[in-house]
C-alpha cells in the first residue's frame, strides 16, 4: 500500500555558510509520524560557496529525492513551488566613521528635501498670514506658530514611520514597511524566477 505524504515548502528561509540542507529545514511534513521522522533528515543540498548569497530549491527536486529513497511514497505537493535559501555569511565589523558619514548625508538630504519643499508652497508666507489674521499684527518670524509646526512636523514622521528609534508605537505596518514588503515579493520572484535551476531551459539543452 502506497504511503502518503503532504510537504509544504516555505517561501524563504535563512541558513549559514556550509550548512546542509534536509526536507525538514525547507518543508512543512504531514503524514504518518514514523514517515515523517524517516524523511524528515533526508538532506536535499549542502550549502557551498558557488551558491552565493540565493539558492532556490524546487518542489520536484525534493519529490525525486523522497520516490528515490521511498518508491512506493505518494508525495502531494500544496502551496508553494519554490524555497528561496538566504545564506547568511558574517557581518562586517561597525566603522564609526562610515556610519557618521552615512548619518550626516541622510541627515543633511532630508534637511535639504523639507526646506525646499517648504520654499515651495511658500510656507514662511503662509505663517506670516496666519499670525496676522489670528493676532493683527505683522512679524516677520512667527515663532508662536513655526515652533509648534516644527515639533509637529516631526511626530508626525514618528507615527507615520511607527517607530521610535527601535519601538514600535502599535501593531499596524507602516507605510514604509508595506513597500518594502512588496519590493521583498517582488525580489522573491525574480529570485524564483532567474536563479531556479529546474524551471530554467536554454536552448544548449536541448
Amino acid at each position: 500500500m502506497d504511503q502518503t505524504l503532504y510537504i509544504r515548502l516555505r517561501h524563504r528561509i535563512q541558513v549559514r555558510p556550509d550548512d546542509e540542507l534536509t526536507i525538514g529545514t525547507i518543508a512543512q511534513l504531514s503524514g504518518d509520524k514514523e514517515l515523517i521522522e524517516t524523511v524528515r533528515a533526508l538532506i536535499i543540498h549542502r550549502i557551498s560557496k558557488a551558491d552565493k548569497n540565493m539558492v532556490v530549491i524546487d518542489v520536484m527536486r525534493v519529490i525525486d529525492l523522497l520516490r528515490k529513497m521511498i518508491p512506493n511514497l505518494d508525495v502531494q505537493p500544496i502551496g508553494a513551488s519554490q524555497t528561496i535559501v538566504e545564506i547568511l555569511y558574517d557581518k562586517k565589523p561597525f566603522k564609526p566613521v562610515l556610519f557618521v558619514l552615512v548619518w550626516l548625508l541622510l541627515f543633511i538630504g532630508a534637511a535639504m528635501a523639507i526646506m525646499n519643499f517648504h520654499e515651495d508652497v511658500s510656507m514662511q508666507a503662509v505663517h506670516q498670514r496666519l499670525y496676522r489674521i489670528l493676532t493683527g499684527k505683522t512679524v516677520d518670524s512667527p515663532l508662536l506658530l513655526q515652533i509648534p509646526y516644527s515639533l509637529g512636523l516631526g511626530l508626525g514622521m514618528i507615527l507615520f514611520f511607527n517607530h521610535l528609534f527601535k519601538k514600535r508605537i502599535n501593531e499596524e505596518p507602516s507605510p514604509l514597511e508595506v513597500e518594502m514588503f512588496k519590493y521583498q515579493l517582488d525580489l522573491d520572484q525574480y529570485v524564483s524566477m532567474n536563479e531556479n535551476k529546474e524551471s530554467l531551459k536554454k536552448i544548449d539543452d536541448d
